[in-house]
């Protein structure tokens, strides 16, 4: 009785002819130098955008008279730290952008056509 499930000729853990062995490239050295570039860059950034957002709100709840201090006309500290938020969001996404092109997107390109060479049988 049939119970759902692929017959194959290979024997079991084995990958079958065109089929990609993403266990096999996840412990691979390039794919690990893939991961280490990019959390090389994420992760300092993140935290470094974490920590100008948290200043921003303890400011907001603790340093009032400091916020409120006018910087010209009705425009004060709070509201253009506020607005350097939306600035350093930009920025980051454009750094990141560009970080990827030069040193991620080539990386994986090379991963995703050894991987579907692979998975053609080549």
């Amino acid at each position: 009785m049939w119970q759902g499930g692929l017959v194959t000729d290979t024997p079991a853990g084995a990958p079958a002819k065109g089929s990609i062995d993403y266990i096999a490239e996840e412990n691979s050295p390039r794919f690990r130098e893939l991961k280490r570039t990019h959390r090389s860059f994420v992760f300092p950034l993140s935290a470094f955008f974490l920590i100008w957002y948290f200043v921003y709100v303890l400011l907001a709840g603790w340093a009032k008279d400091f916020m409120a201090t006018p910087v010209f006309g009705d425009i004060n500290v709070g509201l253009l730290i506020g607005l350097g938020q939306f600035v350093t969001t930009l920025i980051i996404t454009l750094w990141y952008v560009r970080f990827a092109n030069a040193k991620l997107d080539p990386k994986s390109a090379a991963i995703r056509e050894d991987l579907e060479k692979q998975e053609a049988g080549e």
